[in-house]
């Protein structure tokens, strides 16, 4: 199976004018987000609230550090979903599995104690979700041809998916955290994961019979090669750890230059194979703005759950009338306007057919309007407490960020991809959100008091100035990527 090439047929029952197998994978993906922005939307304060208050006591910046690390950790192990699929499994295969691993992650949280508990439980979840999000978009981007005007509001559309279950978990969750404690609320994470697999299970024949086909499969012979590199790499990251090279301290700066290097050695092997034809090899150097952009991006969005949650927690007046909602549930405002206006970016895309910008001018202006939301916090330090509705404000504007730039990376990413590295190419992508999700952790570090507003200048400033430059590189880029819009 090779992304976004082998179109299912429009015959049979369709999903709002898509292909039908579109609904299966927006199921799995809605309920893997349920579980995961569930989780994600309490890690923070598990891990900084002090014992009395059921956590676990960690220094805050060491946390919010620590949280925008495991996000990244969630996005580089999609590398190894990646590659599984493409060599060994094909793509649904590792999807189910995967769906398993999520699952026992979030048992794990659930009834172990203490950091043993975060540290089974985070890594199940960061190894799952890798495997299943670069094989569920591989598989969305299956059931369309590389031409179909379709593909940018297929996306839109399972991007929908995402985030019903981003606004429905961290409500639910935060709630029972509250309520019960933060173990019930990793419970419920938990049970929202085993749902969505048993639905996914029942519907997984309705899926391309080329999905279990691997893209680019393994030799036989070259196996034994392959469970030695991967032993080894295992050794090497216990040594690391055991021996206090990387430490917690310097786990989000240290994870950041592994995904740098991973992302420039996996362009260098895709770029030099000889299975990748001229044409490819140029939609390749295509893909590498996009990338830095997609990072960017990242790096500023993903603080919703560092910076902005630590900022909902001690800054935000969070009372409606006499009840205080929960820091958590703040998580749940940007999937609330995703949901209202997914389908209208969709619809609009689908009007404008091949009328509609260029990605790199959507990545442009997704850059642009982050920027500017970062940019708006300077105003709000002028506030003892930051008014409710002025944060909601932010949100929104990221949201229309996050629209312009995550379905249609997703999208690119597929539409670039060589043959034989469908789900790689995908891989890739989600290397930029890694990146850009452990520099959330990273740079939330350097909001301190007496630094709030030269920091929103910087963050904002840079993004704004990286946007004009990616919209200004649009000719060029259309060069290379011919004929793909």
């Amino acid at each position: 199976m090779s992304t976004a090439t082998s179109s299912t047929s429009n015959t049979g029952r369709t999903f709002f004018g898509h292909p039908g197998a579109l609904a299966s994978l927006f199921s799995v993906e809605m309920w893997e987000r349920f579980s995961f922005y569930g989780m994600q939307g309490l890690l923070a304060y598990y891990m900084y609230y002090s014992a009395t208050e059921g956590g676990l006591g960690m220094d805050q910046g060491l946390a919010l550090s620590l949280v925008g690390a495991y996000g990244g950790a969630v996005y580089l192990s999609t590398i190894l979903g990646a590659w599984l699929s493409d060599r060994l499994f094909g793509s649904e295969r590792v999807l189910f599995f995967s769906a398993i691993a999520i699952m026992l992650g979030h048992i794990g949280l659930a009834l172990l104690p203490g950091y043993i508990g975060l540290i089974i439980g985070l890594i199940l979840v960061a190894v799952g979700s890798g495997g299943l999000k670069a094989n569920a978009v591989a598989l969305v981007g299956s059931l369309y041809s590389k031409d179909d005007p379709r593909i940018d509001a297929g996306f839109s559309l399972f991007y929908m998916g995402v985030n019903i279950g981003g606004l429905i978990g961290p409500l639910l969750t935060g709630w029972l955290q509250v309520a019960y404690g933060f173990h019930i609320g990793f419970g419920a994470a938990a049970i929202g994961m085993a749902i969505g697999l048993g639905i996914y299970a029942a519907g997984r024949k309705k899926l391309p019979a080329g999905g279990n086909i691997p893209n680019n499969p393994l030799p036989a012979s070259e196996r034994k090669r392959y469970v030695v590199i991967f032993a080894a790499v295992l050794v090497i990251i216990i040594a690391a750890f055991a021996t206090k090279i990387v430490t917690p301290a310097n786990l989000a700066s240290t994870l950041a230059y592994v995904v740098i290097i991973a992302s420039a050695i996996y362009f260098a092997l895709i770029l030099r194979s000889k299975k990748v034809n001229a044409t490819e090899r140029k939609q390749v150097w295509a893909f590498i703005p996009f990338y830095i952009g997609s990072a960017a991006f990242w790096a500023l969005f993903q603080q919703q759950f560092t910076f902005i949650a630590a900022y909902s927690d001690q800054r935000l007046d969070r009372h409606l009338g006499s009840w205080e909602m929960p820091p958590s549930w703040v998580t749940s405002i940007n999937p609330v306007f995703i949901i209202i206006f997914a389908g209208v970016f969709a619809a609009m895309w689908s009007k404008l057919g091949k009328r509609q910008p260029h990605t790199a001018i959507k990545f442009g202006l997704a850059l642009v309007i982050v920027g500017a939301a970062f940019l708006c916090f300077i105003p709000l330090e002028s506030f003892t407490m930051t008014p409710l509705l002025a944060l909601v404000g932010i949100l929104l504007l990221c949201t229309f960020a996050e629209l312009l730039l995550s379905p249609v990376g997703q999208a690119i990413a597929t539409k670039l991809a060589p043959a034989a590295f469908g789900t790689q190419m995908i891989a890739l992508f989600f290397l930029s959100v890694s990146l850009g999700t452990t520099l959330s952790g990273v740079l939330a570090g350097y909001y301190t008091p007496g630094n709030e507003v030269p920091y929103f200048i910087a963050m904002g400033g840079t993004a704004v100035v990286l946007g004009v430059a990616m919209m200004a590189a649009t000719p060029g880029l259309k060069k290379l990527m011919g004929s793909i819009h």
